[in-house]
């Protein structure tokens, strides 16, 4: 296990809080270069660097926090991975179990690409192959209608939906893509909250502590660059699809990073008047999608 401890928070901050990070995907050698490997990117993009403590666990060795240690967390995040979420590796079906008591103990969980399709997976929804093949580089997302209010998120209630809308003054952001499944059927009782043009569930919600979002809102663009050099020079894509990745760069200027990762953090902290405001939000729009 990986553990990120910051300076302890200043007095009168409360208690320090504690994450689980649930890596399922070994770290590439390009990101432990130049950041130390995909904990510190996460920590990175998520942590607030408070009086926080983030724990890795490297689920696709088979490395799981015990049961008796989950409620001591304030906060889950499950990363990308090479592998299908709809695989039978044994580490995914063990994956999805946890995720399934997570969600009965009422804790809030983070889903990052394959862990936005395996939280679909883990809670009743069913995921597939994409139905318009892989989607690689830089992609607007939008948010469903409903979710905006006068340009602000309403679904992450009037203070973070506030700030959001400073780093983002339109209803669309920019994020990095790098998949080939995606989810076709959400779970019971989730909200679709932002598509795309490619993809129909870019981000969804499950009650007040769930949230998958499809890209890679911790991921930076030199990241995406090397994984796209990698895809294409192990033939895993065609060298038309990372022509395109590339392209998709240069026309977007890069993702809204600061957006998404503000969005992640208020989200895992309990902004915006906390998941009960996140999730009404969500189902008020929901006849609009």
């Amino acid at each position: 296990m990986t553990v990120a401890t910051p300076k302890p928070a200043a007095a009168g901050c409360g208690g320090r809080r504690r994450y689980a990070l649930l890596l399922a995907l070994w770290d590439s050698d390009y990101a432990t270069k130049v950041y130390g490997g995909y904990h510190n990117v996460f920590v990175s993009a998520f942590g607030s660097g408070a009086g926080e403590r983030w724990d890795s666990y490297r689920v696709i060795a088979g490395e799981f926090p015990s049961l008796d240690d989950l409620a001591s967390y304030d906060g889950f995040v499950v990363s990308g991975s090479p592998h299908d979420a709809h695989g039978e590796d044994p580490w995914i079906h063990r994956l999805c179990g946890l995720l399934r008591t997570l969600h009965a103990m009422g804790k809030r969980v983070l889903g990052v690409c394959f862990g936005h399709q395996l939280l679909c997976r883990a809670l009743g929804g069913r995921v597939a192959r994409a139905r318009n093949g892989w989607d690689v580089g830089v992609r607007n997302v939008t948010f469903a209608r409903g979710l905006v209010n006068n340009g602000s998120l309403g679904f992450l209630g009037d203070d973070l939906g506030g700030e959001l809308e400073l780093l983002l003054p339109t209803t669309s952001a920019a994020i990095v893509e790098v998949h080939q499944d995606e989810v076709w059927e959400i779970p019971p009782g989730a909200t679709v909250v932002a598509y795309s043009e490619k993809t129909r569930v870019e981000a969804f919600v499950v009650g007040e502590n769930v949230l998958g979002v499809q890209g890679h809102p911790e991921y930076t663009t030199d990241i995406l660059l090397n994984l796209v050099d990698r895809l294409t020079g192990h033939n895993a894509i065609d060298t038309s699809v990372g022509d395109e990745a590339r392209r998709t760069v240069a026309v977007t200027g890069g993702p809204d990073r600061a957006f998404w990762t503000a969005l992640c953090k208020g989200f895992l902290r309990g902004r915006g008047g906390g998941g009960a405001g996140f999730a009404a939000g969500a189902r008020r729009c929901a006849y609009l999608l």
